[in-house]
C-alpha cells in the first residue's frame, strides 16, 4: 500500500495532533541492524530509533529468541497478582545498578506512567502536591506530567494535579546565564533554586524531577555537577530528587550508565523506559525502599512488566552489557560530535553542536542567532531524502536529535556524517 493512501486512512481515523515527520510522511515495514525499509521499498540509516527506544537495533537474535521462547510457553500475559520470573530477575538487576541503596523496582508500560508512578510515591512520601521541574523539560503526556512539562508546544492542558513551580538550569545555550563559566552558571542555578523554594512554595516540596540531558527539549543538558549541587540545597528541605533517565539511561551517554552519574548524585529514585525494551512497551520506577514502600492502599499493574516485555527487556539489558555499548556510545559519540563541530564552524545556520554519547544535537539560528525552526524542517527532509532519518526537537522545534542504536559502527558514523554535511551544505544554501 502506498504511503499517501496509507496517510489518508491515517488521518480519516487518528487524531489531528498525533504529530507524524515529514512532508509525505513514511511507514517503517522492515528492519535490520540499524537500517529501516519503508512501505515503498527506500532503505534508510536510522539514527533515531523509534525515539531512543531501539537502542540494541533491529532484528537481534538474542532479543527475538527470548521473546520467542516466552511465547512458546503459551503465557503472554499473567498481571502482577502472580509471579513473573523474569520481571523479578530484570528488577535484581536494575537495583543493583542503580546505586540507590536498598533499592525496589516497579514496572510499568511507558515513560509517561513511571514519571506519573514516581509523582505518586514522592506526593505520598511527602504528603505535598507541591514539585518543582525545569524550565524547557518533558516528562510525559498524562496529566500530571503534562503538568510538568516545561514546553508549551508540548504541555496540551494547564489543568494540573499538582502544583508545579518551574527552576532554570536545564536549557543553558538560551539561559539568562548562558554567558558565565561553569562554575558561575551553577553557583547562579543554585541561588534561583533557593529563591523559587523560599518564594514560590509553601517549603514541603515533595520532589524536585531533572531530566539529566533534556530529551525533547533538544537534547540540553547543564554543566556537570549542578544536580550535585542542587541535591544538597533540596535536602536542607527534605525535597526528594527523582531523575527522568527514559532518554538518558543504559548507556547511552557514554560516559555513565545513567545520566545523572554525571553530577556525582545518588537520586532518591529515578523513571526508565524506551531503551530497556529495544521496542517493547516497559517503564519503571527504582528507588528507595521507604520510597517505594510508602503507599497504603493495595495496587498492582496490569500490563507492567508483563512475561513477553520483561523477557524481551532482560536480553536487551544483558545484551547491552555484554557488548559493552555503553563504551561503543562513548567512542563513536566522539567521532560524531568532532565531526559535527567541524561542519558547524563553516556553517553558521548549527548555532550549537552538544550531547553526549550517542544523544547529539544540532540547534539552528537565524543571522541574528534566533531560533530557525525552518532549517531544522529543511533538514529532517534533506537527510530523509539521501537516506538518513534524524529526529527533531527543542523549545522553538529548531534541534535535530541524533541518537542512534548504540550498536552503530564506524562506517555508519561516517556514512551519516557525509549525508549531514550534505544536508547542512544544502539548508545554508
Amino acid at each position: 500500500m502506498a504511503h499517501r493512501e496509507l496517510l489518508h486512512r491515517h488521518r480519516s481515523v487518528l487524531p489531528k495532533w498525533l504529530a507524524l515527520y515529514y512532508e509525505e510522511p513514511i511507514e517503517i515495514a522492515s528492519a535490520h541492524g540499524r537500517r529501516v525499509t519503508d512501505r515503498e521499498g527506500r532503505t534508510y540509516l536510522d539514527f533515531f530509533g523509534g525515539i531512543l527506544t531501539n537502542s540494541v537495533g533491529y532484528d537481534v537474535a538474542e532479543i527475538s529468541d527470548a521473546v520467542r521462547a516466552q511465547i512458546d510457553t503459551g503465557v503472554l500475559h499473567s498481571s502482577t497478582l502472580y509471579l513473573i520470573e523474569s520481571q523479578i530477575e530484570l528488577a535484581e538487576k536494575i537495583a543493583q545498578l542503580s546505586g540507590i541503596p536498598d533499592a525496589k523496582v516497579f514496572f510499568t508500560n511507558s515513560g509517561t506512567e513511571a514519571n506519573e508512578t514516581a509523582l505518586m510515591l514522592a506526593t505520598q512520601y511527602r504528603r505535598s502536591g507541591q514539585v518543582l521541574a525545569l524550565r524547557n523539560s518533558y516528562h510525559g503526556r498524562a496529566f500530571a506530567t503534562v503538568a510538568i512539562t516545561g514546553i508549551r508546544g508540548w504541555s496540551a492542558s494547564a489543568l494540573s494535579p499538582i502544583r508545579v513551580s518551574w527552576v532554570h538550569g536545564g536549557y543553558r545555550y538560551r539561559s539568562p546565564f548562558k554567558d558565565l563559566s561553569d562554575a558561575d552558571y551553577v553557583k547562579a542555578c543554585v541561588a534561583d533554586l533557593r529563591e523559587v523554594i523560599e518564594t514560590a512554595t509553601a517549603g514541603d516540596v515533595a520532589c524536585m524531577i531533572v531530566e539529566p540531558i533534556q530529551g525533547v527539549g533538544g537534547f540540553a543538558s547543564p554543566p556537570d555537577g549542578l544536580f550535585r549541587e542542587f541535591k544538597k540545597v533540596l535536602d536542607e528541605y527534605g525535597i526528594l530528587l527523582v531523575s527522568d533517565e527514559v532518554q538518558t539511561g543504559w548507556g547511552r551517554t557514554g560516559e555513565h550508565f545513567w545520566g545523572i552519574q554525571a553530577h556525582d548524585v545518588v537520586p532518591d529514585a529515578m523513571t526508565f523506559a524506551k531503551g530497556l525494551g529495544n521496542g517493547l512497551a516497559i517503564g519503571g520506577v527504582v528507588a528507595r525502599a521507604d520510597l517505594m514502600d510508602c503507599l497504603q492502599a493495595n495496587s498492582i499493574s496490569t500490563f507492567g512488566g508483563n512475561p513477553i516485555s520483561t523477557a524481551g527487556a532482560l536480553a536487551t539489558l544483558n545484551y547491552l552489557l555484554d557488548h559493552d555499548l555503553q563504551a561503543n556510545a562513548a567512542k563513536l559519540g566522539n567521532r560524531l560530535i568532532q565531526g559535527l563541530r567541524s561542519v558547524a564552524a563553516t556553517h553558521p545556520v548549527v548555532g550549537d553542536v552538544r550531547g553526549k554519547g550517542l544523544m547529539l544535537a544540532l540547534e539552528f539560528v537565524g543571522p541574528a542567532g534566533e531560533p530557525h525552526p525552518a532549517a531544522a524542517t529543511a533538514l529532517l527532509e534533506e537527510t530523509r531524502s539521501r537516506g538518513l532519518l534524524v529526529g527533531k526537537g527543542g523549545l522553538h522545534g529548531n534541534v535535530i536529535r541524533l541518537a542512534p542504536p548504540m550498536t552503530l559502527t564506524e562506517e555508519e558514523a561516517d556514512e551519516a556524517l557525509g549525508i549531514l554535511t550534505e544536508a547542512i551544505e544544502a539548508v545554508s544554501a
